[in-house]
């Protein structure tokens, strides 16, 4: 009898141990990747991913046309098909600019401006099973997890690996690089062929693990049909570790590729040429006059203060709208520093592969 006791506990244990298995074969590298979430300052986050992100599999399915069904695949993905809650996105119209120069050793800079009303920032360093290491960032207030949602504790650290599908911009291990601003005016996208669907977030979050320039990039754009994730114009400022740099704009559902250093929130394409472009807002002009004057070549410092020097001023109280964080990239040695919040005496600074 005790025996059969005996025997029966170990089989139970056996199950036990197997299903534990089963599940950390599943869910290991989500839960590492949650675990990884550090606060780094007010409003700005950091974590780590290694492993499978869900990203091929979600494009051979199709892909995602608008913010709702790009939610419901990634809770899909989180929950491994155990969850599908309701997806309620924010809306989000923002500022932005970015500006791109070379070193006096010959390093390619690209920096950028994100300039929205709030945002919790979240940096994600993310090795994926297949394609390039990068470093990405999102504001995960677009996500719609409810008001004064942070990635604080562990469901809530595990949440923020939605990070993985969404991004704003962010650099790879190839020294690709890429931003999200408006382009100025109401505009969709919405592509519709037979190609599969991506948002304008999703396909940073796509470019960013299989492009290695900006050829590549705009390659990989014309095999897909894009969509502008809110009810607004987008372009894509992009450029890699030739010095290559662009703007991609959509109009009328047609990508058009323009070369230029900066990239504010006005179209830059003969076809729209400065639709968009507010009275008053001189920050592309300042930004082209301060790349004139150097011929294009800057020291990482007076980089830094070029980008800087076009940042937004907040315009409440508790640092409501303004600047929400700064990145001085480099794309001959892959790597980014961050500024939270106009706090330029303040930085974080990653670099990919380590």
């Amino acid at each position: 009898m005790k025996k059969a006791i005996k025997i029966t506990s170990i089989i139970f244990l056996g199950f036990i141990l197997l299903a534990g298995i089963l599940t950390w074969m599943s869910f290991g590298d989500m839960v590492k990747g949650a675990m990884s979430v550090q606060k780094l300052d007010s409003g700005l986050y950091y974590m780590e991913y290694n492993g499978d992100d869900g990203f091929d599999e979600f494009l051979a399915n199709g892909g995602a046309k608008n913010s709702n069904e790009i939610l419901t695949q990634i809770t899909k993905f989180l929950s491994k098909g155990y969850y599908n809650p309701p997806a309620q996105p924010d809306s989000m119209k923002y500022g932005c600019s970015t500006l791109t120069a070379r070193t006096p050793d010959q390093n390619i800079l690209m920096g950028r401006n994100f300039d929205y009303n709030s945002a919790t920032a979240i940096i994600l360093h993310a090795r994926p099973k297949r394609g390039y290491e990068y470093i990405s960032t999102f504001n995960i207030e677009f996500c719609g997890f409810g008001e004064g949602w942070k990635p604080e504790g562990f469901a809530n650290q595990y949440m923020a690996l939605s990070g993985l599908f969404l991004a704003l911009d962010g650099v790879n291990e190839k020294g690709f690089a890429i931003a999200d601003l408006m382009a100025g005016d109401d505009e969709i996208t919405a592509q519709n062929t037979s190609k599969p669907d991506l948002t304008t977030t999703s396909a940073i979050a796509y470019l960013l693990k299989n492009a290695a320039t900006v050829d590549e990039a705009v390659k990989l754009l014309q095999d897909i049909d894009m969509h502008s994730d809110i009810g607004a114009a987008h372009h894509y400022s992009m450029t890699d570790a030739t010095g290559k740099s662009v703007v991609v704009e959509y109009v009328d559902n047609q990508m058009i590729v323009t070369e230029t250093k900066a990239v504010t929130n006005h179209y830059l394409c003969q076809e729209k040429l400065n639709a968009g472009l507010q009275e008053g807002d001189n920050r592309y002009t300042k930004l082209c006059g301060l790349y004139d004057d150097a011929q294009g070549v800057m020291n990482t410092e007076q980089f830094t203060q070029a980008v800087c020097s076009v940042s937004q001023l907040p315009w409440g109280d508790n640092f409501v709208g303004g600047t929400q964080w700064t990145m001085v990239m480099n794309l001959t040695n892959p790597s980014v520093t961050y500024y939270n919040r106009r706090n330029f005496d303040k930085p974080f600074s990653f670099k990919i592969g380590e």
